[in-house]
């Protein structure tokens, strides 16, 4: 079987490896048109600050693995069209421009997405500029050495990470974003509250609610950055406003969202049953909503790529879906979320409560302690839990995982409010702090 794979990060490098792991005698091509794969692009703002010494590190595999497990794999090489009757593939190779035709029984599409580009005046200026890739987070590095103001714009993680990783390097950041809170898709305003006083104290300055206009040039190595009531000075703009799939080779060939994520069932087939899709080029199966989702995160992609692998040949491993689930460290805080906030659920139309619940992580005579601020979402009629916030200076992030297998498996309340949990000073109470926030919602 001939197998080709269009990009090469996350879902495609799981998907190669689980192919060649299932069937050794599949016949894979990469087409990759970057000079790297497997970057963790959520490592980029570790990398900015800093903290990451060693970028070698943010890489997990390389075209060599691949190649010694059996892949021919070609760098630096654009796809330009796919014809999906013939069932081939043309790519271009940049170095040289030569192009080739590569025929396949199966194609597998793990494109990516790309950063969202405004259509504002200006976006295109030398001072402004996108993070996504290696080569763009080594670019930020560059230009943010010499610039003293810098604006961000977006507040989702990345954005947030990227305020932090500048503030602590001491420069003076301006964060923008068109809806009223940071992190508004992860996070109810209890949680976003304590984070924007945070970035406060820190002496981030915070535009929110506000839209770029336009960018304005002042001079060769600063730009002016206009809102519809405000003007930001800055020597650097990073644009972390979202992302959008490359899935336009395949635009009228298969089913998608209208963001262009391509539409795969259980075992990750598109609706032309020759062609796969994974990661963020694919939707997801979002449990809480039990529909189709774009949620373009790592996790998702590696888990859709390995299910690529399982099932090439036959309906084998089905998807289980996911929860969004993430985790976030900013200034000390530990952020964990799962699910549904309690504002998406009641925009998606749910009959939704929230039971919010402040407490200590252990018991009282300890000599240390940290409280936890966490919040339950759960459907009122079914006592179905939707989603799941926690923070705190202690690090409880980890129980988002255990809100997000509550979640994936339909779990209630009352069934989280009495699971068995261990009980040891050092780490927790006799009740652990999940059971005590699912009791709370028991009395809602």
């Amino acid at each position: 079987m001939k197998v080709v794979v269009v990009g090469c990060t996350h879902a495609g490098t799981s998907a190669v490896k689980q192919i060649l792991a299932n069937h050794p005698e599949t016949e894979i091509t990469v087409y990759e048109r970057n000079d790297n794969i497997s970057f963790l692009s959520c490592g980029i703002a570790l990398y900015v600050g800093g903290v990451v010494k060693d970028p070698q590190g943010l890489f997990y595999s390389n075209p060599e693995e691949l190649t010694s497990l059996g892949a021919t794999v070609k760098m630096e090489h654009n796809v330009i069209a796919i014809d999906t009757e013939k069932k081939q593939v043309i790519a271009e190779n940049l170095q040289t421009g030569q192009e080739e035709i590569s025929r396949y029984d199966k194609l597998v599409m793990t494109t990516g997405s790309w950063p969202i580009i405004p259509p504002i005046s200006g976006i295109d200026l030398d001072q402004v500029l996108l993070c996504k890739n290696f080569n763009q987070a080594n670019e930020i590095i560059e230009k943010s050495a010499s610039a003293k103001r810098i604006v961000v714009v977006g507040g989702g993680y990345i954005g947030i990470e990227l305020v932090e990783a500048f503030i602590e390097n001491g420069k003076e950041v301006t964060l923008i974003d068109g809806v009223d809170r940071i992190l508004n898709k992860y996070l109810d305003q209890t949680f976003t509250d304590i984070l924007e006083h945070e970035l406060v104290n820190k002496n981030a300055t915070l535009a929110l609610g506000e839209n770029v206009e336009c960018i304005e040039e002042k001079a060769e190595d600063h730009v002016t950055v206009h809102t519809q009531s405000q003007t930001f000075d800055a020597d650097l703009v990073i644009m972390c406003v979202g992302f959008k799939p490359t899935t336009d080779l395949l635009k009228g060939h298969v089913d998608m969202l209208p963001n262009g994520a391509i539409i795969v069932d259980r075992y990750m087939k598109s609706s032309n049953p020759d062609i796969f899709a994974a990661g963020d080029s694919a939707v997801v199966h979002y449990n809480p909503t039990n529909s189709p989702r774009y949620i373009p995160l790592a996790t998702n992609a590696i888990r859709q790529g390995l299910l690529i692998g399982a099932n090439l040949k036959k309906d084998t491993l089905a998807y289980r879906g996911t929860q969004g689930t993430s985790g976030l460290y900013l200034f000390g805080w530990k952020i964990g979320s799962t699910g549904l906030t309690l504002e998406s659920a009641l925009a998606e139309g749910l009959d939704a409560k929230a039971a919010l619940l402040v407490d200590n992580y252990r018991p009282e005579f300890m000599p240390t302690n940290e409280e936890v601020t966490m919040q339950l979402v759960f459907e009122k009629g079914t006592r179905r839990i939707l989603g799941g916030q926690l923070i705190s200076k202690y690090d409880i992030t980890q129980s988002a995982n255990t809100l997000s297998l509550a979640i994936q498996n339909e779990m209630t309340v009352e069934d989280l409010a009495l699971t068995d949990f261990f009980f040891q000073p050092h780490f927790d109470r006799p009740w652990n702090y999940l059971n005590l926030l699912a009791q709370e919602a028991m009395k809602k």
